[in-house]
């Protein structure tokens, strides 16, 4: 449970070094700052660093007692603000981003993924992009992949009503998890072979995803492909079984 908690707050922005000590803080409540070293592993110098950069941060407080510190980890709650001044200065750099985009002499329209983080990107193109998916493919159980990921993008998918219908094989139709995402019609078909792979067509994209431990993706910007993969899969809908 530390380990994936220490993840998240990773995921959050903190270093593997502050967020072992913010969570041994919550753990352990006030502690000088040899103990902490005592709890965690880690090197007193870098402790000390640590708790800093954590104090600058509003994580930690502290108070002294005879003349000793001893530090104390703040409310939870605190990260949710992190979060909001993190976006809030991303908002205000945008506009810069945007231009220096708009600047750009070179347009690419083919993007490789791999890894987890990056697979991410693909899946919140489509929440951008706003049309509905067409997929087609492998159902492989994403949500242990990518895991705590989908049921974010699902809500996000839901509030902007963005559809997406399933083209799978026949092997799916016990797949329990199907039936609980959202907006979602799914058809089989007996194509005959499974392999962890999946297209997903969108608006004048067509995404291709290889599922595995170290998911990749390649993801194609070109009007023409997504309408003749959206033609194929149309005729395909058409013959697939509910």
């Amino acid at each position: 449970m530390l380990y994936m908690n220490q993840k998240f707050l990773e995921e959050v922005g903190l270093t593997a070094t502050e967020s072992k000590i913010y969570l041994s803080l919550l753990e352990k409540g006030a502690c000088r700052a040899g103990e902490i070293t005592r709890h965690t592993g880690i090197h007193r110098r870098s402790v000390y660093d640590a708790i800093e950069r954590l104090i600058e941060k509003g994580l930690i407080s502290y108070i002294k007692t005879n003349n000793r510190n001893y530090f104390e980890a703040v409310n939870p709650e605190r990260l949710l603000e992190l979060l909001k001044e993190r976006e809030d200065n991303i908002k205000q750099i945008l506009p810069e981003l945007h231009m220096l985009r708009k600047f750009s002499t070179e347009k690419k329209e083919v993007l490789f993924f791999r890894g987890k983080p990056a697979i991410k990107t693909v899946f919140n193109d489509q929440i951008k992009e706003g049309k509905e998916v067409l997929l087609f493919g492998d159902a492989a159980n994403v949500n242990e992949i990518v895991k705590y990921f989908f049921p974010f993008f699902d809500k996000q998918r839901a509030e902007k009503n963005i559809k997406v219908r399933l083209l799978f094989d026949e092997s799916a139709r016990s797949e329990e998890y199907l039936k609980k995402v959202p907006l979602t019609e799914i058809r089989f078909v007996n194509k005959g072979n499974k392999e962890p792979v999946s297209i997903n067509i969108y608006g004048p994209k067509v995404s291709i995803i290889i599922w595995d431990e170290n998911p990749k993706a390649i993801m194609i910007t070109e009007p023409a492909l997504a309408e003749c993969l959206r033609s194929y899969f149309e005729f395909m809908w058409k013959l697939a079984k509910k």
